[in-house]
């Protein structure tokens, strides 16, 4: 199926832009995809915000910036960030599991990107509006 819906397409085949749907998604995280193996999500993250400090032991993630500027630090300690760098739109960022990452939106725009997981992280369907709600509900 094609189209331009920004909901979780599950396990069903899905054609689409991967940009355009990133640039209109103005909810923090919106899944797309949720497979068995990989998750597909949409982010949008404010300026002079980010996703916070985190860690995933059970997952691989694979992060691509379509519009804005961001600060990405890794590391595998929490208190030794020791990777650091300004990626801007189509750079790529791949986070192995067990380092700890955060994403620093240090541009004037919202900071768009797109993250694929493998295996899936959140629950099918998420959505969070805000970073806040996404807090809340611990994901």
């Amino acid at each position: 199926m094609s189209c331009d819906c920004l909901y979780d397409h599950g396990k069903n085949p899905f054609i689409f832009n991967i940009n355009k749907l990133a640039l209109i998604n103005t909810n923090y995280r919106t899944t797309l995809y949720t497979g068995d193996y990989m998750q597909l999500t949409l982010m949008s993250i404010n300026v002079n915000s980010c996703v916070g400090l985190e860690k995933h032991p059970d997952n691989e993630q694979f992060i691509r910036i379509v519009r804005g500027k961001a600060r990405i630090l890794m590391g595998k300690e929490k208190n030794e960030l020791n990777i650091s760098a300004v990626a801007d739109s189509n750079f790529a960022v791949i986070v192995p599991k067990n380092t700890w990452h955060n994403i620093i939106n240090i541009g004037s725009v919202p900071l768009k990107l797109y993250s694929v997981y493998a295996p899936p992280h959140h629950p099918f369907n998420t959505v969070h509006r805000t970073k806040a709600e996404a807090e809340e509900r611990g994901d």
